[in-house]
């Protein structure tokens, strides 16, 4: 299996990874079938603007090349934005931004997507 080069740059030196302490919200999904497992960790405050920012967040994935770098490369693309904006985010945007992935890993970031929305669901919960 082909992953392009910023797959593998996101496997090997993954952004963002690690447990974060006491997030404001906590997103876990899973995938029976492959069995990756994939937690997203946020912490949230409000800009000069009063809107809901995405000051930090931090993953931990078990799972393979795909699912590490996926994971990595949604928590670039969240910190940063307004819940708003984070939750616009869509697998395909994730692929993209990692140059592609094979059509048997796109569920990857799907499970991304699903997992920092699942965060921010959290977070609003509270």
């Amino acid at each position: 299996m082909l992953y392009s080069k910023e797959v593998i740059k996101h496997f090997q030196k993954p952004a963002n990874m690690g447990k974060m302490p006491s997030p404001d919200g906590t997103g876990e999904v899973g995938n029976p079938v492959c069995g990756d497992l994939m937690n997203i960790y946020i912490k949230v405050a409000k800009d000069k603007k009063g809107q809901e920012v995405i000051k930090d967040i931090k993953f931990e994935t078990l799972g393979c090349v795909a699912a590490i770098a996926t994971s990595s490369m949604i928590t670039e693309m969240a910190k940063g934005k307004t819940l708003e904006e984070a939750l616009k985010i869509k697998y395909a945007d994730v692929a993209e931004a990692l140059g592609s992935l094979p059509p048997v890993k796109t569920h990857c970031a799907d499970l991304a997507v699903r997992a920092l929305k699942a965060a921010i669901e959290d977070y609003r919960k509270k």
